[in-house]
């Protein structure tokens, strides 16, 4: 008989822990009965899930649809009635239960369950990931206790895991491994070559960056760097693939600045790699990153990369073709600077080392049948 596996994630929306999910559970589903549990439903990536997985939604409307209101009501009732909710949504006679991503969804499945195994999974620099303030120091005490509750934590970098034990350094460093975020490389070079709408203008270099449009990602502050590029005449254009929370705000600088017509936000794109692909750049200029999977995609894509300094480093030690920006505005501009002065740069035509997925699964196997 197969494990029944149980996989929670707050929502199968456009995002690269969402992606990595479904390529995971797609691989694995032929070894385990899976099911993967969301706080949010209607997900763009709900469709591209196998018709073998069974997928479980504690609220149908996605988080966009769902009023402030009733989002603050959920959050008290995963606050205060967390238990309730898990005895009578989520447990079951699984073997393992995952929560997939840190926040909402970790705290949701700690909660202890008869003969099954909990495991997190972290896909983010745990100190950073929920800010400052007394906000944040109040999460951050709160999941101390919450993680005790599981058997394992997997993080999808060294650098994660490390700052995890700087901010947690009485946990039992037993239960901590990294395993890298499995990738589907033929899907994403065979998707690749979908034709999109948007031409680029190629008589100037083209910068392409997917995130969604949160604090982390510092699309505010590349806004402000393009800005001064432009002024100095040094003409580029910067695509943005991703929505969120910021659009708004991130679309009155760009009127204010007026930059409309060199820096684009896309919003969601199901398929972002035609544009990763068309890209002369592709760029994650980030205040602070996880893994990064989207640069194993650019990598893939044989794309010149620019980051700046994040747990994301970990991910082009081995790419000759990529740039460390140090983390603040003027090193970004003038690193972008740089590259806009000396023109365009050709594609790299060598094939990078193949990304290691059979040890990837392996890993996952043996942690699923410990």
């Amino acid at each position: 008989m197969k494990k029944k596996i149980l996989f929670g994630i707050t929502s199968l929306s456009l995002g690269g822990a969402e992606r990595v999910l479904i390529d995971l559970v797609n691989c694995l589903k032929q070894e385990y009965d899976i099911t993967i549990f969301t706080l949010y439903g209607k997900g763009e990536l709900e469709k591209q899930l196998s018709k073998e997985i069974c997928l479980i939604n504690l609220y149908k409307n996605s988080y966009d649809e769902i009023s402030k209101f009733k989002k603050l009501w959920i959050s008290f009732n995963l606050i205060f009635f967390g238990r309730q909710i898990y005895n009578k949504k989520i447990k079951k006679d699984y073997n393992i239960e995952i929560s997939f991503l840190e926040g909402p969804i970790t705290r949701l499945f700690k909660y202890p369950n008869k003969n099954t195994k909990k495991i997190a999974w972290v896909h983010n620099d745990i100190f950073l990931v929920f800010g400052e303030g007394i906000k944040a120091k109040l999460k951050r005490y709160i999941d101390k206790r919450v993680y005790k509750q599981y058997e394992k934590i997997i993080f999808v970098s060294k650098d994660n895991c490390k700052k995890f034990q700087q901010t947690y350094p009485k946990l039992c460093s037993k239960k901590l491994e990294v395993i890298y975020n499995y990738i589907d490389k033929e899907n994403i070079i065979q998707k690749a070559e979908e034709v999109v709408k948007e031409v680029f203008n190629k008589e100037y270099i083209n910068i392409v960056t997917v995130a969604r449009l949160v604090e982390q990602k510092a699309i505010d502050r590349l806004i402000s760097v393009h800005k001064r590029l432009i002024k100095e005449d040094l003409v580029h254009n910067v695509y943005v693939i991703g929505d969120g929370p910021l659009k708004s705000n991130l679309e009155q600088q760009i009127k204010t600045k007026q930059i409309q017509n060199t820096f684009h936000l896309l919003g969601k794109r199901e398929n972002p790699y035609p544009y990763i692909k068309n890209a002369d750049y592709f760029c994650l200029l980030s205040y602070f990153e996880g893994y990064g999977m989207v640069l194993e995609e650019a990598k893939i894509l044989k794309k010149p990369i620019c980051i700046t300094d994040t747990a994301a480093r970990e991910g082009i030690q081995d790419y000759e073709n990529a740039i460390v920006f140090d983390n603040n505005e003027n090193a970004i501009y003038e690193g972008l600077k740089n590259i806009i002065q000396k023109g365009k740069k050709q594609n790299i035509q060598k094939d990078i080392k193949d990304y290691d997925n059979k040890n990837i699964i392996k890993q996952v196997i043996n942690l699923l049948n410990e």
